[in-house]
């Protein structure tokens, strides 16, 4: 037996800390567009909401706010989430993404090109909470 066809990654939604910040962050940074109601949290519908945006390539990323929201930022080390990458069309693309994230002050460690295992290229940023983020181009 084997496991069942996946399509794509349809969305990736990270607890933050105040979430119109976040929202104007990656409407600014990646191009999202806001969908205008905020979603209820599934089996949970009293305990916080969702603010979703939707990017023109299809992905969607639902920022979640907790009523009850534990302190502490985001860690990569701490068990859960390293990180998210999105993938780019070719290693031009990652140039011009930098550039993109230089003209909104949003720092990053500049393209980098790795050749093992294999070659790839990625950009690595960070949102406002301080989630690493992964822009990502590997030739097939």
């Amino acid at each position: 037996m084997t496991a069942p066809g996946l399509t794509n990654i349809h969305h990736y939604s990270p607890t933050v800390s105040d979430v119109e910040t976040s929202a104007a962050w990656y409407e600014r940074v990646l191009g999202m567009s806001r969908v205008p109601a905020p979603f209820p949290h599934w089996g949970d519908e009293e305990g916080g909401y969702a603010v979703v945006l939707l990017h023109p390539a299809g992905f969607l990323i639902g920022l979640h706010h907790h009523h009850a929201r534990l302190e502490g930022g985001f860690d990569e080390r701490k068990t859960g989430l390293d990180h998210v990458a999105f993938g780019v069309a070719s290693r031009a693309d990652l140039d011009t993404w930098a550039t993109w994230l230089d003209t909104c002050g949003v720092a990053h460690d500049g393209v980098q090109d790795a050749k093992d295992p294999m070659p790839y290229s990625t950009l690595v940023f960070r949102d406002p909470d301080n989630i690493q983020l992964e822009l990502f181009h590997m030739e097939t």
